[in-house]
Formats: structure tokens, sequence, C-alpha cells
């Protein structure tokens, strides 16, 4: 009898031990359908949606405490792209939210006195500038969030739309064979120019 209840002790402890091992090495870090729903949002972190980015927008999302279709950056592309991860029916955008076209900041520099406002409105750090000295924006990191134009005091800040021409779009998705045969088309108009 004494050795079956030290055996049976023996394999607790020993299967303790795998599981704190597994537990420890095997732990999923945060939650991966938030990561896939995060993924799809527009990263514009503006806050239209009633989170202050898109992260925690997509941990509600996850949690079924909000519904798909409150992102207006991301409007009706979004909204389908999320349905289907979701496998969900797609709604229309909230009719209190309003899809507007995708937009750039753009700063007067003649008008800027260098307050520094803007940069602090910023969530994604795409103004550039120094107290007392003009500011500009980064047209590559710009989501088009509009939170820069309120805290002007001035009102140097517009938001220009940006429209799809053929110097600005882009492919959807990132195509290597497209871009190798732009890169060997460019390589041929070197080398003809140069004979």
């Amino acid at each position: 009898m004494l050795v079956a209840i030290v055996t049976l002790s023996a394999l607790t402890v020993f299967c303790g031990l795998i599981l704190g091992y597994a537990h420890l090495h095997f732990k999923v870090k945060g939650n991966p359908i938030v990561d896939q729903i995060n993924a799809l949002l527009p990263q514009t972190q503006c806050g239209q949606c009633g989170y202050p980015g898109c992260q925690p927008y997509a941990q509600a999302i996850a949690a079924d405490e909000v519904d798909i279709n409150c992102c207006p950056p991301g409007g009706e592309a979004t909204i389908i792209a999320l349905a289907n991860l979701l496998v969900r029916d797609p709604k229309p955008l909230d009719p209190q939210k309003e899809e507007k076209p995708k937009a750039l900041a753009v700063i007067d520099e003649n008008l800027c006195i260098g307050c520094t406002l803007c940069i602090q409105a910023c969530p994604v750090d795409a103004i550039l500038g120094a107290p007392r000295y003009l500011h500009t924006v980064i047209v590559a990191e710009c989501t088009g969030c509009e939170l820069c134009v309120a805290p002007c005091p001035i009102d140097c800040i517009d938001m220009v739309p940006i429209t799809n021409q053929s110097t600005t779009w882009k492919w959807p998705y990132p195509n290597p064979n497209i871009e190798q045969a732009q890169k060997s088309q460019k390589d041929v108009r070197l080398i003809s120019l140069k004979y």
C-alpha cells in the first residue's frame, strides 16, 4: 500500500512538472484572432470607431463588445474582410459614422507658428517640426486621421483628398512577378540609353 501511494505521488509530481513546463514554453502570447483583426484594420489610430486606436477596437471586436461596422477609414472593404474572417454577415457602415475619402494633412508653412500642438495630437508621428519653427507632414506616414486639425490655433492644416492617379495608385497586394518585370524593363531601358 505504501509503494502505491509513493508511486502515485511521484507520478502526480511528474505530470505537474510536465504541465508547468508546457504552460511556460508553449503559451500563446495574446489572442491570435485579435492580431488577425488588427491586421485588417487601416491602422489610422484615429479614434473614429470610439476606441483610442485599431488594437483596442480589434480587442473589442474579438470580445463581441462592438460590431464590425464602426471603422469609417476602413469603410466597406474592411467590413467585408472582417465579416469573412469572423464568419459573420457584412453590415453597412454604422449610420452615426461617415465614410470619407482618404486624405492627407497639409500644413500651410507660411502660416505655421510652430506651436507643436499638431505634433502632440498626431498618433503616428507623421508631423515633423520643433517649437517656434514651421512644421511639415511626412507624407508616407500620414494616415489622414484628422486629429491634428482641431488643435491647430490658427487653422493652417488642411485635409487634402488623395486621388488615385497613375503616379499614386499601387497594386493592392505586392506581386513579386510584376515588380521583377518592372525592374527588368528599367534595366533594359538603362542599357539601351547607354548605347
